[in-house]
């Protein structure tokens, strides 16, 4: 049915039209009501939009594009070594973050410098193959000297890594590598430790390593004391001369190699013995404070490792109450302990060479 053909509805032909309301405009709308006075505009009242300066007068600041990556994230990858009957494995979370000439795609939507983040996935694994994993600091230099190098508009490439440790399954023969009877040494149980981690960024000139570990948890149950700080009206925290010192540590580390023109250090071994010289300090350290303890952990670092210019720590104080038993006729001689896991202190802070400059974020979540 079309409008023409439409029927009338009842009283649309009484309808006043736009043009009546137009005419009517003088007429009071309600003729028994009394119209209202006009107000007088209040002089400190804002200003009515007609009344705003106009946009010409205002300063000119333009949007401009600010710092940009993309990438593909958390590229799970795992890489197993066939050594005759004893495998290997390297297993990674790999995730590659490429920045460069951008600014079209994001203008103008052209997408003629962007590399697909499929391909930066596919390379990932392409390269697991092609190179292998000696470790992960490698194998993400590898990735980051070929995004840049291969890509005109790819100026900068930052790749991180997390490595999941794995050991194998010993056998009822005794042989950590194979089975009685010579069966395979395949078998393997993952490690509930730490996590390994690392950054590799570089920018076709310049390389900067940052390597680390995360949720190393340590505690030493004696050894450590908390007292003479101070105190104030909200204080209720009792001094205490023998406590329980926990936490778990994340550490990151900055290696002074930077350049391919340098001798690249054996990463593996740096960071075994990295991780000793803080599990040592750990140890090995009376504590006052957990500050203290992390000013030696990370000094014992800069003074027995020479490749690492500096490491940032962030330790929460992983606290150990002791539980009041004298309600039940019990003493507690510092042997029972309720472990609160929230709220908890966390202390962080950076050591580094005295001519270093700090270069690892404050904020670790960061990396």
């Amino acid at each position: 049915m079309t409008a023409d053909s439409r029927p009338d509805r009842p009283g649309n032909s009484d309808r006043p039209t736009n043009a009546d309301h137009s005419a009517n405009s003088d007429r009071p709308r309600n003729p028994g009501h009394p119209t209202k006075p006009d107000r007088p505009r209040n002089p400190g009242h804002r200003p009515a939009p007609g009344d705003r300066p106009a946009a010409a007068n205002r300063p000119d600041r333009p949007a401009v594009l600010g710092q940009n990556q993309y990438g593909k994230a958390e590229n799970r990858v795992v890489r197993i070594t066939r050594d005759g009957h004893t495998h290997h494995i390297k297993d990674l979370n790999v995730s590659v973050a490429l920045s460069g000439d951008m600014e079209e795609v994001h203008h103008h939507g052209s997408n003629a410098n962007v590399l697909p983040t499929d391909t930066t996935k596919n390379t990932v694994f392409a390269f697991a193959k092609a190179h292998g994993i000696a470790s992960a600091e490698e194998f993400g230099i590898h990735l980051a000297r070929h995004f840049v190098s291969s890509q005109e508009p790819i100026h900068r490439a930052r790749i991180r890594i997390e490595e999941y440790a794995w050991e194998r399954i010993t056998t009822s023969g005794g042989d950590r590598g194979a089975g009685a009877g010579g069966e395979p040494g395949h078998s393997f149980i993952r490690k509930g430790q730490e996590t390994r981690v690392c950054q590799i960024t570089y920018d076709g000139d310049t390389w900067q390593v940052v390597s680390g570990l995360k949720g190393l948890t340590v505690l030493n149950s004696t050894d450590s004391e908390f007292w003479g700080y101070r105190k104030d009206t909200y204080t209720t925290l009792k001094e205490a001369y023998d406590r329980v010192l926990a936490t778990d540590v994340s550490a990151w580390w900055r290696y002074g190699w930077t350049s391919d023109e340098d001798p690249v250090p054996d990463w593996d071994t740096s960071y075994e013995q990295t991780r000793t010289h803080i599990l040592r300090a750990f140890a090995e350290t009376y504590s006052l404070s957990l500050q203290q303890t992390l000013w030696h952990m990370g000094s014992r670092v800069i003074e027995h490792r020479d490749e690492i210019d500096e490491i940032r720590f962030s330790l929460p104080n992983n606290h150990h109450f002791l539980v009041d038993l004298e309600p039940f006729g019990l003493d507690n001689d510092n042997e029972v302990y309720v472990a609160a896991d929230r709220p908890y202190g966390l202390i962080e802070a950076t050591i580094l060479r005295e001519d270093a400059e700090p270069q690892i974020p404050v904020d670790l979540t960061n990396l």
